[in-house]
């Protein structure tokens, strides 16, 4: 039994993975989500925490070429995995075409679930680059804007995923 004022400190896990194409350390305890790693610990906060519960893909980040809600992630679960965030999406100064059509559209007005739907798409347009209206509303069902409603944010799309087809 523990004493009065003892903390039950747990020893930090080491974890090696790669953001972003870039081999990223880190230590978190056993309980810290992807999400707390990712905001907290190593401050990329475009990843956005909307619910915590998996609910709202706003912490949509994309773990080994799937999307995954990053607060549903342990941090020790990410060892030796690969990790795309919104913030590896631009190159350079040039960004992604579904952050600029993002743009373009004015598909977002708050931002809370922008980089998780951005994330989506672009994991959704690597395995269809030619989605129907349809498939691609299947596609992003699992995140909710409660700002903008969806048809600029499915248009910015297809217009991305044009785009990305174009330049192919």
């Amino acid at each position: 039994m523990l004493g009065r004022g003892h903390k039950n400190k747990m020893a930090k896990h080491s974890v090696t993975t790669t953001i972003n194409g870039d081999e990223t350390e880190f230590n978190c305890d056993t309980h810290n989500t992807l999400m707390d790693v990712l905001r907290s610990e190593l401050h990329m906060t475009g990843t956005k925490n909307g619910c915590g519960t998996g609910d709202c893909g706003a912490c949509t980040v994309i773990m080994n070429g799937r999307s995954v809600n990053s607060c549903l992630v342990l941090g020790v679960e990410v060892d030796g995995a690969e990790i795309e965030t919104v913030e590896g999406m631009a190159q350079g100064g040039t960004l992604h075409p579904l952050q600029q059509k993002f743009l373009d559209h004015a598909a977002l007005q708050c931002g809370i679930c922008t980089p998780g739907i951005i994330t989506q798409a672009k994991a959704f347009l690597e395995k269809n680059p030619d989605p129907t209206e349809t498939e691609l509303r299947f596609g992003l069902a699992g995140n909710l804007c409660r700002c903008t409603g969806y048809d600029k944010i499915i248009r910015a799309v297809l217009d991305a995923a044009a785009e990305m087809r174009a330049n192919k």
